[in-house]
């Protein structure tokens, strides 16, 4: 696993990931997290080179709480927009932090599929290894090209060949 790690790292463009880390870090200290008590801080290099930063702001009202994806992202359209290229998350401790579900649904359509991350278990690696078969603007684009009813019927034919009962198709309202 240690080997894996390093061959992924080394294929890792020539990026400052200290000088990201640090700046998550500091953007960490920021945090509004009087509930959770885990503040997190991300950094995110842009492809003309600025680094954007976000911290958790958290609500009383719990679901209503932002994670700092959502302010880097914020971060990121309001100083011009661009492409992520790379992106650094740390918790309280200072140690990388994988972004949530959410998160990583934002860094995809914000960095595409070979925005670099940094996880916890497999080090540095392109957003595709960590949010496999992703939904992003392109199929949105396809979706709408498609003549209509073109997806349910092949979803059926699909499930037909796999041997699933019929009227076991999900029902859309």
């Amino acid at each position: 696993m240690a080997a894996d790690r390093r061959t992924r790292a080394a294929a890792v463009p020539d990026l400052d990931w200290d000088a990201l880390r640090v700046a998550a870090r500091e953007a960490m200290t920021h945090a509004y997290a009087p509930y959770s008590q885990f503040p997190v801080g991300v950094a995110g290099l842009v492809d003309d080179g600025r680094v954007v930063t976000g911290c958790n702001v958290e609500n009383a009202s719990y679901g209503l709480g932002l994670c700092a994806e959502c302010g880097m992202v914020s971060d990121l359209a309001r100083t011009g927009g661009g492409r992520l290229v790379a992106v650094a998350c740390v918790g309280g401790d200072g140690r990388p932090l994988m972004p949530c579900g959410r998160c990583r649904q934002l860094l995809w359509e914000h960095g595409g599929a070979e925005m670099l991350i940094e996880t916890v278990s497999l080090g540095i690696v392109p957003m595709r290894e960590v949010l496999p078969d992703a939904f992003g603007p392109d199929d949105l684009v396809a979706a709408a090209e498609r003549p209509s009813g073109q997806g349910r019927e092949h979803r059926s034919e699909e499930r037909a060949r796999s041997g699933a009962p019929r009227g076991s198709e999900p029902v859309i309202r």
